[in-house]
């Protein structure tokens, strides 16, 4: 079971604290809690969160590389909307993390409540629709 650590703080289901975007900002910003960012690497070349400790460990590298978590500090997962980080923290949870939380929404919450984010202009696409979608030229 989770501890106490980020009580005052966000709400459970499923089992899994989940934070606000700004609670989890705050959080990171203030606390230097780690945000760890499952989002596959294609998923990550334009937007990304800008806090002052990002660890970068897609879901589907997870069971590998999970030794490279640590396991003291309090952690928040995050990913583009909140649900591969579910599967994340459940993961976590199974290790026996316990200072875990989850970042409600996602980057798309991140981003609606106009949070920090680093964004790399050149990996924008344009198109009319999804099927013409196609990098922008690079200025």
């Amino acid at each position: 079971m989770q501890n106490d650590l980020f009580s005052e703080k966000g709400f459970v289901s499923g089992g899994i604290l989940n934070l606000s975007p700004r609670d989890a900002w705050q959080e990171c910003v203030e606390r230097h809690i780690v945000l760890v960012d499952v989002r596959e690497p294609y998923l990550t070349s334009y937007k990304l969160f800008d806090v002052p400790e990002v660890v970068y460990l897609p879901l589907s590298q997870l069971h590998e590389r999970l030794n490279e978590l640590p396991f003291d500090k309090p952690l928040i997962l995050a990913d583009s909307a909140g649900i591969r980080s579910h599967e994340a923290m459940l993961v976590l949870l199974k290790r026996g993390y316990v200072n875990i939380a989850n970042l409600a929404g996602g980057l798309v919450e991140w981003e609606r409540d106009e949070l920090p984010l680093k964004t790399n202009i050149s990996e924008r696409l344009e198109g009319a629709c999804a099927c013409k979608l196609k990098r922008r030229n690079k200025q």
